[in-house]
């Protein structure tokens, strides 16, 4: 464990980012953003880690979004407008990395804390936990969390959620896609455990082929998609990992991957 806005730890295959800013609702400081990235980077580098998990400290906030007392910067507008286009990076990256993530929201998950929610492979969200994207109540607009919006909910629902900023429960936020899992607050642990054992215990190789293919393909045209896919097909059948699941399969026994 490392001291700091952000805590990494690894058990078993499972690394788990933390956002450490209780008092601050966990939001996003530059400090918890750069922290984040390097995490990322650890973790991706590690072969013993098979999967990431991103959650926050305490039981009421995932992340509380970003960190408005911050919001200013003291650098200058270029230097503030530099270090605003990170928080994009950290989206970005969380798509890039080779290993499936899990966001466990253990509170609520609002504004760019939203769209950590969103960058994440699954969620996996307590009873109780609210999801939005509040900005425009103080005067602000959620711009580039909302690209993340935009690819998973239609254009109606995804302009409500903004326009209004009213929050969704997360029940609600499961019934429009936005979530895999809510679960009493009992129940958060075992059930993040299950799907990430459920994830380090697949192929990381093809994992990372398919998670590549799947973003690139979202942004495509739909001919355009099924030409990139088809040949991602021709990639993945010659790796070793298909070969031994299709064996596996025929000789009724579990696969042995090989990550490769």
């Amino acid at each position: 464990m490392e001291a700091g806005e952000v805590r990494y730890e690894v058990e078993g295959p499972q690394a788990r980012l933390t956002i450490d800013r209780p008092r601050a609702r966990n939001a996003l400081s530059p400090g918890v953003i750069q922290g984040l990235l390097d995490a990322l980077e650890r973790a991706d580098a590690d072969p013993a880690v098979r999967v990431l998990v991103l959650t926050g400290a305490g039981e009421k906030a995932f992340c509380a979004g970003g960190d408005l007392g911050a919001l200013a910067g003291d650098g200058g507008f270029l230097a503030t407008h530099e270090g605003r286009r990170s928080y994009g990076r950290l989206l970005t990256r969380f798509q890039e990395v080779r290993k499936p993530t899990v966001a466990r929201v253990n509170g609520h998950a609002l504004a760019g804390g939203l769209g950590l929610v969103l960058a994440c492979d699954l969620a996996v969200a307590v009873e109780g936990a609210d999801l939005g994207t509040p900005e425009i109540d103080v005067g602000l607009f959620p711009m580039m969390m909302m690209a993340l919006l935009q690819r998973h909910l239609g254009r109606k629902r995804a302009l409500e959620l903004v326009l209004t900023g009213d929050r969704l429960p997360a029940r609600d936020a499961l019934a429009l896609g936005l979530l895999n899992r809510v679960v009493p607050a009992a129940e958060l642990d075992a059930t993040v455990a299950a799907l990430a054992g459920k994830l380090a215990g697949k192929s990381q190789a093809v994992l990372a082929l398919g998670r590549r293919a799947f973003f690139t393909a979202e942004d495509l045209t739909l001919p355009a998609a099924l030409e990139f896919l088809s040949s991602q097909l021709s990639l993945n059948v010659l790796a070793d990992d298909a070969a031994e699941g299709v064996t596996a399969f025929l000789e009724k026994r579990p696969p042995q991957w090989k990550d490769r």
